[in-house]
């Protein structure tokens, strides 16, 4: 999974959002996100793969194939997140937060979420 590629996560966001959906359906969505739409074929060969890769699965529904997501968005996250955190911090979540609060725009919602989050876990850890 650590090799999802931008239009596999996009393919997995929209069935995640229809629970399931035809070629043409993805195709459309994708369509509504970008300026240039891709093919139905690309999308089809794009969905092929990924049923391959056991990231999808499909039935028949006449002569359609009706897709949906086999994995979770929590389990995609879990995994990206946990690939990252390792392989590009070596493990450390520090590292990892500093690196994003030094590198991106973060608004000041976001960094009482983020002192509340860490007060909850304190509370759990008995800190």
């Amino acid at each position: 999974m650590e090799r999802l590629g931008d239009l596999q996560l996009r393919i997995l966001r929209v069935l995640w959002q229809q629970g399931q959906a035809t070629v043409a359906q993805v195709q459309q969505q994708l369509a509504t996100q970008q300026s240039r739409p891709l093919a139905y074929t690309t999308v089809a060969t794009m969905l092929r793969k990924m049923e391959a890769r056991g990231l999808v699965r499909h039935r028949s529904q006449g002569r359609r194939f009706v897709y949906q997501a086999a994995v979770s968005e929590e389990q995609v996250s879990r995994h990206l997140t946990t690939y990252l955190l390792d392989r590009l911090f070596e493990g450390s979540l520090a590292q990892m937060v500093n690196h994003l609060l030094e590198h991106r725009q973060v608004d000041p919602r976001e960094l009482d979420q983020l002192e509340e989050l860490i007060r909850r876990k304190k509370g759990e850890a008995g800190v």
